[in-house]
């Protein structure tokens, strides 16, 4: 079963839970899906690498949104951003912890050869593939800073 049919098969079980912000957000990653499924130049399916794409963006916007609200004194609206980010995060891969980040881009950094902060990019390049949705791109790009500064 690909992730567009689990998202499927869980919004039925969210209706009849009636769980309300799981029902909602699930709705909300379908439509992404669908809209993404039917982009112009696409062949109309969707492989399982761009809906990663698309969640692990969706989970950003919802906490960038969240610490918007937050600064604003806006709980209720924070609150309900965080929760949807949450439904969304049990559909992307276990986030690598600070060791196991930094273990790969060590790894990575061997196999590309970069020796100086100069050659940033190129690890970028193949860190930000290899580790995409079991990552954040802030916290791989000030790692590999670090290992390379």
């Amino acid at each position: 079963m690909d992730l567009f049919e689990k998202i499927s098969a869980d919004i039925k079980a969210a209706m009849l839970a009636k769980d309300k912000v799981r029902l909602e957000t699930l709705r909300g990653i379908k439509k992404e899906f669908l809209e993404a499924k039917t982009a112009k130049g696409g062949d109309g399916t969707l492989s399982d690498d761009t809906a990663m794409k698309i969640l692990v963006k969706m989970v950003k916007q919802r906490k960038e949104s969240a610490s918007i609200y937050a600064s604003q004194n806006r709980s209720d609206l924070s609150e309900n951003e965080l929760a949807e980010a949450a439904v969304i995060e049990e559909y992307l891969p276990k986030q690598l912890s600070e060791e196991e980040l930094t273990a790969e881009l060590q790894k990575i950094i061997a196999q590309v050869g970069a020796t100086s902060a100069k050659e940033m990019g190129k690890v970028m390049g193949v860190a930000s593939k290899a580790l995409a949705g079991r990552a954040e791109g802030k916290a791989i790009s000030a790692k590999v800073k670090e290992l390379l500064g």
